[in-house]
């Protein structure tokens, strides 16, 4: 039994880890990486593996820094199967569909401006919209939580609900080989408890070996009321100084959360009717779509409201705009609006067109709800910017900036901590996480029983093997 590591390493995104057992390969996660100033190169560099070779994919859940790759390994040679929920698989196709758009649409700006300066070289799209439609014939088998999977002689799977964004799963491995037994637990992203929309997450199980996301391993979430009170203050003091209030919003989950808490603030009079609210992402408004559909994900509050038919979405003054005339159009609102926008880290979408807006007004209000990673212009923003370059032009930063933590769909430390301690892992590799917010929850766990792999360690799991106990008759 092998594990190397491929993405994530000492760092947020680009989630990718090899299981080898067996003969049998299995890649959890292949995420693409953000955030980066080599973001291209990084995404188009070897996987570190042959993509040929590799027998299952089982995916945790559908953000792109852990599906956004997975059009690129069927590219290079993939045959085998992904796994996943219902759930998952169904935003992974938007999730894909969405990015390869947006690849190919930057190829042909970019080979556009080779062609007027009289160059003849190309830019080639990462993948491409043919590219995504092949790889999701392979999406042939979806598991329900909980439910035990054999994927080889000597191989299950159990995927157990993570609590993140819809469908997430955190993925359990009991592994059989040459006599010796191993349970290996990958935590995917780990959810925060107390969320209205969904479950909190599953105990995971006892293991010997855990491979861990440690996304806010250093801090704690500011409680969710306390977040809902803020958000509404910032959405009250906006409108009264005459200004819009622009979030950046990541499509899945934490658009489908804010439009609950809108609405929550409408019907109890904390909000004013008369607010106009634009959901000015296509991707997002598919995927509320598919949250519609999967109400079995919820907690038993919120499924409650969709048997009783009152969406939990749905609001006075919602608008969706799909056209990029309709989102153009939001321009001409000076305030009373709360437009929620993508991409959630600034890197591209829409919200770029509304911050370069409304940054540099002084009665407006960007609300940052969301994980901003490093070398991303969310970041900048957040980290006190007094200029930002947005869309290739300078814009000063005159509006209020809030960043409101307790809606992160990702566990605190704390939450971090006692999810892991339920596993009582002989070892723990941490992943997923700034290297000095790893370097911090490390310190929390047991010594010599932590490691934090670079990209390409390859950690024999022979160590952390027991016996396997054979039946008495």
């Amino acid at each position: 039994m092998k594990l190397s590591f491929h993405g994530a390493d000492l760092g947020v995104t680009g989630s990718c880890h090899l299981l080898e057992c067996d003969g049998v390969r299995i890649l959890i996660d292949c995420g693409m990486y953000q955030g980066s100033r080599n973001l291209n190169e990084e995404n188009a560099d070897a996987f570190g593996f042959d993509a040929a070779s590799i027998d299952y994919v089982l995916l945790t859940h559908a953000h792109l820094d852990h599906c956004g790759r997975l059009p690129l390994l069927v590219r290079r040679g993939f045959r085998g199967n992904i796994i996943a929920t219902a759930a998952t698989r169904d935003l992974a196709r938007i999730v894909l569909l969405d990015s390869a758009h947006l690849q190919e649409s930057e190829a042909e700006y970019q080979n556009k401006k080779s062609a007027r300066r009289g160059e003849e070289k190309r830019t080639e799209a990462l993948y491409n919209t043919h590219d995504v439609l092949h790889m999701l014939d392979h999406f042939n088998q979806t598991v329900h939580y909980d439910q035990e999977l054999l994927i080889a002689p000597g191989i299950t799977a159990t995927f157990i609900d993570a609590g993140h964004i819809l469908g997430s799963s955190s993925v359990v491995l009991n592994l059989t080989e040459d006599g010796k037994k191993c349970r290996i637990v990958f935590s995917g992203d780990i959810g925060s408890n107390g969320r209205k929309l969904l479950r909190n997450p599953t105990t995971p199980p006892k293991a010997d070996v855990v491979v861990m996301e440690t996304t806010y391993g250093d801090r704690l979430h500011k409680p969710l009321d306390l977040s809902i009170e803020e958000l509404y203050q910032v959405i009250t003091d906006t409108f009264r100084h005459g200004g819009n209030v622009v979030i950046p919003t990541f499509a899945l989950e934490r658009a489908q959360e804010l439009l609950y808490y809108l609405r929550e603030g409408v019907q109890q009079h904390r909000l004013p009717r008369s607010m106009q609210v634009f959901l000015d992402s296509p991707m997002a408004i598919s995927a509320t779509e598919i949250f519609r559909q999967h109400t079995g994900c919820y907690d038993a509050e919120t499924a409650a409201m969709f048997s009783n038919e009152h969406d939990p979405f749905d609001l006075p003054g919602l608008h969706f705009t799909r056209d990029v005339a309709d989102s153009m159009a939001i321009n001409r609102f000076s305030g009373g609006a709360v437009i929620m926008a993508g991409a959630g880290m600034c890197t591209g979408g829409r919200i770029q067109h509304h911050l370069k807006h409304h940054l540099w007004r002084q009665n407006a209000s960007i609300v940052f709800v969301g994980f901003a990673a490093k070398g991303t212009l969310a970041r900048e923003i957040i980290d006190g910017a007094r200029t930002v370059r947005v869309l290739g032009e300078e814009i000063a930063v005159r509006a209020g900036v809030h960043t409101i933590n307790g809606f992160s769909a990702h566990a605190d430390r704390d939450e971090l901590l006692a999810w892991h301690q339920h596993t009582h892992a002989t070892h723990t590799f941490l992943v997923h996480g700034e290297e000095e917010v790893m370097r911090s929850f490390a310190r929390l766990l047991p010594a010599g029983a932590v490691s934090l792999p670079q990209t390409a360690d390859s950690i024999d799991l022979t160590p952390y093997c027991h016996p396997k106990k054979t039946a008495k008759h």
